[in-house]
């Protein structure tokens, strides 16, 4: 009778195993929302409000106590270690990338009518070649924990890395609590980790259809393992000219004018979302060809483009290996 009595135990273990279930949190943060899962009964809501609380005083330019609000009105004090970890790898990129990627270049974005600020009245030519004189994030240095500028009009925003930043922070807060799956998304920028426990599969991340009406549409769903994604459009944001010609809210760091691109979504896996973040910003200045020479030398990053071809059709690239199952 052993087996039998062996048979009724399994099957009684078995029978009385819990039903793996995520926990889901959401709300709303740096101006866009957030969602969290996790295979984890634990309710880290308090916690993560902390570290968005900590993280948007550090670097958020639409709060005036904000340590960047305060540098950029040029009071001088010692930045934290958020601000410390993301200038670094702005550093880093905007050497990588030859300036493209270029945290200074919000004044000018302004000055445009693309930013916050709005628009500076009867912007020309030499209104820009003075705004440009303080762009540059050559012209701002670290020193001891002390952010130094060359150009006391210098102002720094790091709107186009601090969301994947904020992913990151989340998600190693959720490895430090033992967290083995997990996937982390702030305004459409993600990191995942694992499995999906209640669906027993990979996480399944969409990339959105370039839409010029504003809805919103899944051009291709991928799976997405122990990596980030960070996505970046041209076709929310667009001026026409008198000629019918369509202007991205990009501009040219180099120049100061807007880009003219065709160039419509960039989408960029890297092991971190401050860094995909930062490069699916970059790649949107560089232009398809020049995207393609860059990723050739960067093996680590995946990156998946979406254009509109001579006919106005939409297109796609995948490239090294960016997963279009």
């Amino acid at each position: 009778m052993k087996p039998i009595t062996y048979l009724m135990i399994i099957l009684f273990i078995v029978s009385c195993k819990k039903e793996s279930k995520n926990t889901k949190l959401s709300g709303a943060v740096f101006g866009t929302s957030y969602s969290v899962i996790y295979d984890n009964e634990v309710n880290y809501e308090k916690q993560l409000d902390s570290l968005f609380y900590v993280i948007n005083k550090s670097m958020s330019t639409y709060q005036d106590n904000s340590d960047i609000s305060k540098l950029n009105r040029n009071e001088a004090f010692n930045v934290d270690n958020h601000f410390i970890k993301v200038f670094k790898a702005s550093k880093s990129i905007y050497r990588l990338t030859e300036g493209a990627f270029d945290p200074t270049i919000g004044v000018v974005v302004n000055a445009w009518d693309f930013g916050p600020e709005g628009a500076v009245k009867d912007l020309d030519s030499v209104k820009i070649n003075n705004l440009m004189q303080t762009v540059g994030l050559n012209k701002v240095g670290l020193i001891n924990e002390k952010i130094i500028k060359r150009n006391s009009e210098t102002r720094i925003d790091f709107n186009a890395i601090a969301k994947g930043y904020g992913v990151d922070v989340i998600a190693e807060f959720l490895e430090g609590k033992n967290t083995k799956n997990y996937l982390v998304e702030i305004g459409g920028e993600i990191r995942a980790k694992g499995l999906n426990v209640e669906k027993k599969s990979p996480w399944r991340v969409g990339i959105d259809k370039p839409n010029f009406d504003g809805s919103q549409s899944v051009y291709k769903a991928i799976s997405l393992t122990d990596e980030a994604m960070a996505t970046s459009g041209t076709y929310r944001k667009f001026k026409i000219d008198k000629n019918g010609n369509r202007y991205a809210h990009i501009i040219d760091t180099k120049t100061g004018y807007p880009s003219q691109t065709n160039l419509l979504g960039i989408s960029v896996i890297a092991k971190d979302c401050m860094t995909a973040d930062a490069y699916a910003t970059a790649f949107k200045s560089m232009g398809i060809e020049n995207v393609k020479r860059f990723l050739q030398s960067h093996p680590e990053l995946k990156a998946f483009l979406i254009f509109e071809n001579d006919k106005q059709n939409l297109e796609s690239i995948a490239i090294n290996g960016f997963p279009v199952d």
